[in-house]
This record gives C-alpha cells, sequence and structure tokens, in this order.
C-alpha cells in the first residue's frame, strides 16, 4: 500500500462499499451503497422516508439480522477490519454505538438507571462508571435534573438525549443516529444538534447521522450523502448540497 493510500486508511473510521441489503430472502431495500466516514468527522445520509437510511444504518452495526435481513453484497469496514461475522455486541465494545429511530429507552427505569445500563456493556468499574455519568450530565444538563425521574415521564426531547448519553456510555468513537429530530419541536433538535457538535469536536467522537431534516443536518454535518430507492443519488460536502437548487426535489421524486 503506498504512504498515500496508507495515511488515508488511518484517516476513515468507516467504509462501506457497494452494500446491497435483501429481506426476507427477497425485497431488496439497499442497493449499491457506498459511504465514509472519516476519524472525527460528522457525516448525514439524508433521503425521504423509505429511502433505506434506517436500514443502512442497520446493515453497518449488524442489527439487520434481528430483522430476517442479509447482507447480500459489498462489505462493511470499520476501524479497518471487515465487520461480516462480527456480533453487534462486539461492535459496540469495538466503539460503534447504534442510536435507533423511535428514542428506545426504559420507561419504568429512571433516566440515570437507563445511562448506567450503557455503561455496563463496557464493564467499567463502578467508580468509572459514576465519572462517565458525570461527563454525560455535563453534556446534558437537562438530565441531571431529571436523573430520578422514570424515562418513560421525560419529554421526547428528553429521552432522545437519554438515547443518546446512554449509548455515548459505551465509549463509542462512532455514532449511528437515526433519525434525532424526529417528532421533536426546532428549538430542541437545535439544542441536540448543538451537544452532537460539542461532543464531536471536545470529546472526538464521531457521527452518521440519518436524517430528513436537509437543513439542520448540513448545518451541522461536513459531508453527507443522499439516498433514493436505496441508493445513494448525491454526494458531496454540506457547502455544495447546500448550494444545489434542487436538493429537496430528490424528497419529492422529482428528480
Amino acid at each position: 500500500m503506498s504512504q498515500a493510500a496508507s495515511e488515508t486508511a488511518v484517516d476513515e473510521l468507516l467504509r462501506v462499499d457497494d452494500i446491497e441489503v435483501i429481506y426476507d430472502g427477497a425485497i431488496l431495500a439497499v442497493a449499491g451503497v457506498s459511504l465514509k466516514v472519516p476519524k472525527g468527522g460528522i457525516v448525514a445520509l439524508l433521503g425521504a422516508n423509505g429511502a433505506g437510511k434506517s436500514t443502512t444504518l442497520k446493515a453497518i452495526s449488524g442489527l439487520v439480522r434481528a430483522e430476517r435481513a442479509q447482507v447480500s453484497r459489498g462489505a462493511i469496514h470499520f476501524l479497518g477490519q471487515d465487520t461480516a461475522g462480527i456480533d453487534p455486541s462486539h461492535r459496540v465494545r469495538q466503539g460503534m454505538v447504534h442510536v435507533l429511530e423511535g428514542r428506545h429507552v426504559f420507561p419504568q427505569l429512571s433516566v440515570e438507571d437507563n445511562l448506567r445500563s450503557g455503561g455496563f456493556v463496557r464493564g467499567l468499574s463502578r467508580q468509572d462508571l459514576a465519572a462517565d455519568l458525570e461527563r454525560i450530565y455535563a453534556w446534558f444538563p437537562r438530565l441531571k435534573t431529571k436523573r430520578k425521574t422514570a424515562a418513560g415521564l421525560t419529554s421526547g426531547g428528553e429521552q432522545q438525549m437519554v438515547a443518546i448519553g446512554r449509548a455515548l456510555m459505551t465509549r463509542p468513537t462512532l455514532v449511528l443516529l437515526d433519525e434525532p429530530s424526529m417528532g421533536l419541536a426546532p428549538i430542541i433538535v437545535q439544542e441536540i444538534f448543538e451537544i452532537v457538535a460539542q461532543l464531536n469536536r471536545e470529546a472526538q467522537v464521531s457521527f452518521l447521522i440519518a436524517e430528513q431534516n436537509i437543513n439542520v443536518a448540513l448545518k451541522y454535518a461536513q459531508q453527507a450523502y443522499v439516498l433514493d430507492t436505496g441508493r445513494v443519488v448525491l454526494a458531496g460536502s454540506s457547502e455544495a448540497l447546500l448550494a444545489r437548487g434542487d436538493l429537496h426535489d430528490f424528497y419529492l421524486g422529482k428528480h
């Protein structure tokens, strides 16, 4: 490998090469998706509902297998290693964590116990768990005031923060974040994305964010890919994509 190629590989945290995902052995959901997430990057995966964003994230994290689907073609490399055959829980221990669409929390458990559950995956000591909790509360001060409240009784925005905070308790290098803005007020969406930017800047956490909200995603991401019917139809820097006049047409089937 040349020195330039070696440096590129070092800079790449995640590389997805031409993957195809099939459900139930018959339904093609993703067809030939390729993308890259550099170390320390925020990358957006844009597209309308049903474009294949969630399936792509689940293929990367390995959770697609739980839905009777498989990556039938292509390859996914994380930290330079082919992830084929690697269990999703092992991917978490390697530093990849997936925050699913829909703000999945344990509703009966307190906010703090939800957060603690993320730390158990890494087998942290009690001291490390306490230190990591304080870090989460520093990033999400709103959660500290609700630490003893049942997560199911908190607002939608707070539940999204719990889900992200729990993922951060695994000490990830890459967070796959699926539709963080869904169903939330614009001011809460901005608050969450500001925290994402802070985590990226201060803790060097990389993000691959599936989003329908074009403007907010491109405001915070450096690079973006646009999916339509399971294929990448546009890719480039956020500035270049924002400068296009036809980006919304890809969501309306007019391209």
